[in-house]
């Protein structure tokens, strides 16, 4: 038993500090999702071995040390996703708030074909602006009612399980789609005007995850460039997607860092959104952050709908008068350098 502990503890130490290492490669970055499950097993590891181990070597208080400090580290990275920390996005005081709206993100699954039961979920919900990852035209045929809902849209349906679609009931000033790093991955960026006339900007991502094939240099590269035009722009800013990266991982916070915007789940909860099939294994995954010009009426994850992703969604209001009251991330020089560093080592072309 002590020895089934040694070795089962040994792997853990080993996944709770080899995402410390700054690189891209896929089998570490990986190992950023899994935060609260190996808290879990560190915890029951520890406790199990303190009871059966007599502690009568030095190895058995060095391992038994490594194992708190795992534990310790592990809880470092996500304990700002509990109600035991002050929230970083405040809500709206306002009793009738006029420049309102909702969003909700959905990773629909491109192999999912439970098509009634998403439109359901939409319609019960029924957002204001309705951002829809992974559809292929199949999909966009089936969700063709939504045009009759929403007068204005931008589609992208792909085969490759990178296709978008944004639905939006106010009016779409202007909007392009992006291919930011990858020709096959699309983003979008449009300028949204909310019915009082405010203009808002809206980045939407889905960049690829990391797995066997594929490191995370490409990933970085595109949240971290939308970060850096998310600050730019002289418009209250939502970028919003599937970043397939969670709340608590380094590239997450340096995104926030550089694009200055707000994450309404510090302080509040996880709000794992993946993966809906899989209960033990679920992650934050699904995003929407948000500019301090917006406050909080209402976060929410939406019930399940055969996909393996949760959909989001987010009731804001537009406050800039009151944006100061709310703190922003900002990043350091260097990690500003860092960042740039990332995304130039991606996007300068080959000798």
């Amino acid at each position: 038993m002590k020895l089934i502990l040694e070795t089962f503890g040994a792997l853990l130490i080993l996944f709770s500090f080899l995402p410390l290492i700054r690189t891209h490669y896929w089998w570490i970055r990986i190992l950023d999702f899994p935060r609260t499950q190996v808290a879990l097993f560190l915890a029951i590891t520890l406790g199990l071995y303190m009871y059966i181990s007599p502690f009568t070597t030095f190895y058995e208080v060095v391992f038994a040390v490594l194992l708190g400090l795992a534990l310790f580290n592990e809880i470092l990275h996500i304990y700002r996703f509990t109600p035991f920390v002050k929230v970083e996005a405040l809500r709206s005081n306002l009793k009738a708030p006029a420049n309102s709206f909702s969003i909700m993100v959905s990773n629909v699954r491109m192999s999912n074909k439970k098509y009634e039961k998403f439109l359901k979920v939409v319609r019960e919900t029924d957002p204001d602006i309705l951002l829809i990852n992974e559809p292929n035209q199949k999909w966009a045929d089936a969700v063709r009612e939504l045009d009759k809902v929403y007068a204005y849209s931008i589609k992208k349906p792909q085969e490759n399980t990178y296709g978008m679609m944004l639905y939006s009931k106010f009016k779409l000033v202007s909007h392009s789609i992006q291919f930011i790093v990858e020709p096959d991955i699309p983003s979008f960026y449009a300028i949204v005007e909310l019915p009082t006339g405010r203009k808002i900007d809206l980045f939407t991502v889905h960049p690829r995850p990391p797995h066997y094939d594929k490191n995370t240099d490409t990933r970085e590269a595109e949240l971290l460039q939308v970060a850096q035009l998310a600050k730019l722009t002289p418009l209250a800013t939502i970028v919003a997607g599937d970043l397939n990266d969670v709340a608590w991982s380094y590239t997450t916070n340096l995104f926030r860092k550089i694009s200055g915007l707000l994450d309404p789940r510090i302080g509040r909860g996880f709000f794992n959104t993946y993966n809906a099939l899989i209960p033990f294994f679920r992650y934050s995954l699904d995003h929407i952050f948000y500019d301090p010009a917006f406050r909080l009426i209402r976060i929410k994850r939406l019930p399940k709908f055969g996909s393996d992703h949760f959909p989001m969604f987010l009731r804001l209001n537009y406050e800039p008068a009151e944006a100061v009251e709310q703190e922003v991330p900002v990043a350091e020089p260097e990690e500003m350098q860092e960042a740039q560093e990332m995304i130039d080592k991606v996007m300068e072309p080959e000798p």
